[in-house]
């Protein structure tokens, strides 16, 4: 499941600090990312919550006819993108919100990416976070959201101890929530925002964190 450090989307990463391009291979490798990649489809793709822009690069490298933008509410991190894979031509990065950015540009893109996003929210703002999604895609449009499930495991409070750490350390922001959720949870917040469930997949074999990756069409 993890990535190899030699993964070709890592190169546009080259020119960060030290540190920062050992974060984005951390990422690669503790997250299904390239699964999360490999289910996208159409030519417009937006990321929410792009961080440094790994996801983003996994999109982009090798597609160059794929309109990837990137947006977070964390300047830096935007910063980091737009100096990594947003030297890229068919690349965008922003700072904003995905509720200002689907008023700005409501059913735009074909395919919404979330990777490990909603646990940083309190439950209470899933439903305005996920209709914002399914404003900004096309009718029907495709999304993927990848997120660490409350399953009852011990990998849950492993998972949770070491966000907590990312948190404190400044390398992750919560807004206002830091904890996962059973899946029922997300299906029904899902279904609640207007999105069809159309797989739920279990990334967490070989893991100690459970990942799990739904996929969901806008109705």
């Amino acid at each position: 499941m993890a990535l190899s450090f030699l993964h070709p989307a890592l190169r546009v990463f080259d020119r960060l600090s030290v540190g920062e391009r050992l974060f984005v291979r951390a990422r690669l490798l503790s997250a299904p990312l390239e699964e999360v990649a490999r289910r996208v489809e159409g030519p417009r793709v937006l990321d929410v919550g792009c961080g440094h822009g790994v996801l983003c690069a996994l999109l982009a490298v090798g597609f160059p006819d794929r309109l990837v933008v990137g947006i977070d509410p964390d300047p830096r991190k935007v910063d980091w993108a737009r100096a990594s894979v947003g030297r890229l031509p068919h690349t965008r990065f922003e700072a904003v919100t995905v509720d200002a950015l689907a008023q700005r540009e409501p059913a735009s893109f074909d395919t919404v990416t979330v990777a490990d996003v909603l646990y940083l929210l309190p439950s209470s703002g899933w439903p305005d976070f996920l209709r914002a999604c399914h404003r900004s895609l096309k009718p029907g449009g495709q999304l993927l959201l990848k997120e660490a499930e409350d399953d009852g495991s011990w990998r849950v409070r492993k998972a949770l101890l070491q966000e907590k750490v990312m948190v404190g350390l400044g390398r992750t922001r919560a807004s206002g929530g830091l904890g996962f959720q059973p899946r029922e949870v997300t299906l029904e917040a899902l279904r609640g925002a207007g999105f069809r469930v159309k797989e739920v997949l279990k990334l967490s074999r070989g893991s100690t964190t459970p990942h799990v990756l739904f996929e969901a069409r806008s109705v």
